[in-house]
């Protein structure tokens, strides 16, 4: 059942499952026979305790986390990871950094206040529409790790294949693609990623770390709440976490578990996401950004013949009943974000829409 609800391409904060909202819904005044809703209740309740658990053990279960992963609730987003990661995991103060577009240069700003930082691959030669080659990188020795955001958000392009390290430790920033296909933890030191795109709503990030990376040597100006440690040895209850996020994080578990796993996620997704390229690489009106091999299933940055007909586009989008097809303002031109929430038909309709609008004003 749609209930009206408008086919949202925003990239975030972003569409969630119509079931899981529908779950939340139906808990919302008396969670589970406590009385209350999740946002009223203590962090320290028995009650509480068990939604937190639960979440973890069913996001373990989804991508298969080893046991030397620690699994870390955290609020805020993306602007407190670019700062948590160099905080905790810069120890000779030198760090590798990929620069494939907006979050990743956000990312090596803010690590440049920690420490040396050296942008070992970068495709912003050709506006970042592609993956540059990471097969052969130049890596110091003295490195403490090397980071890339595997999706880029705002500029459209994604990893197929993860950078050679030269044995150093990847640090991942999976907030736009998380848990939208299989995933092998082991190749990771840390995955980190905002729930608000793929998961759950605003306000939560979750990190996967090894055991081994989480540090109780750090810096005494490091604060105690940007200390991974203080939220690995207190199970992320260390003071109060978003709940209320974690709680809905826990339900888009469930649900993903219930739909097949990452596996039949992905599928879904490569289905989903061939509807709309397919359309772009036949159009004479719109063209995709981002070369073929590099892009993401979920964000679609595309453009039209012209910046102001790119403003009508979104104009006429917005009257046809779809929201958030505006481009970031940073790079300009359309966008449209088809995470795991999105369903096939909302991609059809927007297709529908663009061959329609083509044939009107091509």
């Amino acid at each position: 059942m749609n209930y009206g609800r408008t086919y949202n391409f925003s990239a975030g904060p972003a569409m969630m499952p119509e079931p899981v909202l529908e779950e939340i819904r139906d808990e919302m005044l008396n969670y589970n026979g406590s009385g209350m809703c999740v946002m009223e209740m203590s962090h320290r309740s028995k009650v509480f305790e068990e939604i937190i658990q639960e979440a973890e053990k069913d996001l373990r279960e989804l991508m298969n986390i080893p046991d030397n992963y620690k699994v870390l609730f955290i609020q805020g987003g993306g602007t407190v990871q670019f700062a948590m990661v160099p905080m905790n995991l810069m120890k000779n103060g030198k760090a590798c950094y990929i620069e494939t577009g907006a979050w990743s240069k956000k990312a090596i700003a803010e690590a440049k206040k920690y420490g040396e930082v050296q942008i070992v691959a970068s495709s912003k030669d050709k506006n970042f529409t592609y993956i540059p080659d990471c097969s052969d990188l130049d890596i110091p020795e003295d490195a403490d790790y090397v980071y890339i955001c595997e999706n880029e958000t705002i500029n459209g392009t994604t990893y197929y294949q993860l950078p050679d390290t030269k044995g150093k430790i990847l640090v991942s920033d999976q907030s736009s693609m998380f848990l939208s296909r299989p995933c092998d933890v082991s190749r990771y030191g840390l995955i980190w990623a905002g729930v608000q795109k793929n998961v759950g709503p605003a306000g939560l990030a979750i990190v996967i770390i090894r055991e081994d990376l989480i540090r109780d040597d750090l810096p005494v100006f490091v604060p105690t709440y940007l200390n991974y440690k203080t939220h690995a040895d207190s199970a992320s209850l260390y003071n109060t976490p978003n709940c209320w996020a974690i709680y809905c994080c826990g339900k888009v578990f469930k649900y993903l578990k219930k739909l097949g796993g990452l596996e039949a996620m992905n599928r879904i997704n490569e289905d989903k996401a061939a509807v709309l390229y397919d359309f772009l690489d036949s159009s004479r009106f719109f063209k995709a950004a981002v070369v073929k091999k590099d892009r993401s299933l979920m964000n679609v940055p595309f453009v039209s013949p012209s910046k102001e007909q790119d403003a009508e586009v979104v104009a006429a989008s917005k009257a046809a009943g779809f929201d958030n097809l505006k481009g970031h303002k940073s790079v300009g031109g359309l966008r449209a974000s088809i995470y795991n929430a999105m369903p096939k038909e909302g991609v059809e309709a927007l297709v529908a829409f663009l061959k329609d609008y083509e044939e009107k004003h091509a």
